[in-house]
């Protein structure tokens, strides 16, 4: 399964083999999707669904190995299942035959480890339904809603979806503004966007495009231009930007062009406030003054892609990191969300990139470690703006309503 490439909410579901967890999938789409067996097992590695939910949009629902399973290659296929708690938005533990002992108990330990909302379905209830006692248990210990429910005769689907809806955070489906609460009515947001060796042929990069299109959900007035072009515009331009955003990599460029009066930062900053942990970064990025030789720092891209000569995160970003501190730096880069090469303890600090392919929920999970062990952790564009000398005027747009992080400045 490709992780971490869709940034519509995630719901796992999990359960024992043969619970009926491909069923359950097959009925709330409507379709025969995931392959039903009555055979243990059938379902080996997870395996991706999207589908539509009422209330929330689109969802991808993702259908798990049966936690029960047993043997070498079983224990990794249960791996693989508890490696999907780290990128889902919804847990949904399926059971049956009134079946509730270590292997379920379990996997809540594990969702509530993760901070993850989750709710139970009694499937098969055609052939045995959940008993009051068991309801009442599962009621106590864990106040979350448990329905009966048959995906061979789904006559209260509507229930379990509305019980999906009610569960879901909002969090995972209501997007912050990227910058609407920094323009009002009519405002003129500059972006400056190079077309360079690193830009998709025919087409602009997903930041560019998701801030552009947050700009006119904004009733504001988006105006693009590549970075040789930005003095020139300002000169005929009447009246000035409200706010202007750039690429990370011409920072210098538009730090040194933009009058000091307008309001610059970068896509990749304005996406660490919207999926990162924003305060985080900022006490962590500071510590690149106090990094020493032979530390090793990872870098960790939220995406695959094609890798050029000046690539941001394996090239520039490690230079520049280097001349900065005039330090010998080592790096390990880790691309989308496989697993990170070393312990995270051997690292000396943790730069995440702007995080536009996956969710929310997947970027704080792969920063959760890092925080835990006290490791400092930024964004591309903070280091970047960093080491140039321009961090300050970089997040001085997002001051206004981030109280807690000026004393980070």
């Amino acid at each position: 399964m490709t992780k971490g490439r869709d940034t519509k909410p995630h719901i796992g579901i999990f359960g024992r083999r043969n619970n009926g967890k491909s069923s359950l999938i097959n009925a709330l789409t409507g379709q025969d999707l995931a392959i039903v067996s009555e055979i243990p097992g059938t379902t080996t590695d997870p395996v991706k669904k999207s589908i539509e939910i009422e209330g929330i949009g689109p969802v991808v629902m993702i259908d798990t190995a049966g936690t029960d399973d047993t043997g070498e290659l079983g224990l990794k296929r249960v791996a693989k299942t508890r490696d999907i708690l780290k990128i889902i938005d919804l847990a949904i533990l399926v059971i049956s035959k009134n079946e509730f002992d270590e292997p379920e108990k379990n996997l809540i330990l594990d969702f509530q480890s993760n901070d993850l909302p989750f709710l139970i379905i009694h499937n098969k209830s055609d052939e045995e339904k959940i008993t009051g006692a068991l309801s009442r248990v599962i009621s106590e210990l864990y106040g979350v809603p448990v329905v009966n429910f048959s995906a061979m005769f789904p006559a209260n689907l509507n229930e379990v979806i509305g019980l999906i809806r009610s569960s879901m955070p909002e969090t995972a489906f209501k997007k912050q503004t990227l910058v609407g609460d920094l323009i009002s009515y009519g405002d003129v947001v500059l972006l400056i966007t190079p077309i360079d060796i690193e830009a998709p042929e025919g087409r602009m990069i997903l930041p560019q495009v998701q801030v552009i299109r947050d700009v006119l959900d904004h009733d504001g007035i988006a105006i693009v231009c590549k970075e040789r072009e930005v003095d020139t515009f300002l000169k005929k331009m009447n009246p000035k930007p409200a706010l202007v955003i750039t690429d990370s990599q011409v920072f210098p460029k538009a730090d040194a062009v933009i009058p000091r009066n307008i309001p610059l930062t970068s896509f990749s900053i304005v996406l660490a406030r919207q999926k990162g942990d924003f305060i985080s970064y900022m006490k962590g990025t500071t510590h690149i003054s106090r990094l020493c030789d032979g530390d090793r720092l990872l870098i960790l891209e939220s995406c695959t892609h094609h890798v050029s000569c000046d690539d941001i995160g394996r090239v520039k970003i490690p230079r520049w990191l280097s001349n900065f501190t005039g330090k010998k730096l080592e790096f390990d880069v880790v691309a989308g969300l496989t697993k990170i090469p070393q312990p995270i303890s051997d690292y000396a600090m943790v730069i995440q990139c702007g995080g536009c392919m996956i969710t929310r929920k997947q970027i704080i999970s792969r920063l959760k470690p890092a925080i835990e062990a006290g490791i400092p952790v930024t964004n591309y564009g903070m280091a970047i703006a960093y080491v140039h000398g321009i961090y300050n005027r970089a997040i001085a747009p997002f001051m206004k309503d981030s109280s807690d992080s000026v004393d980070y400045l």
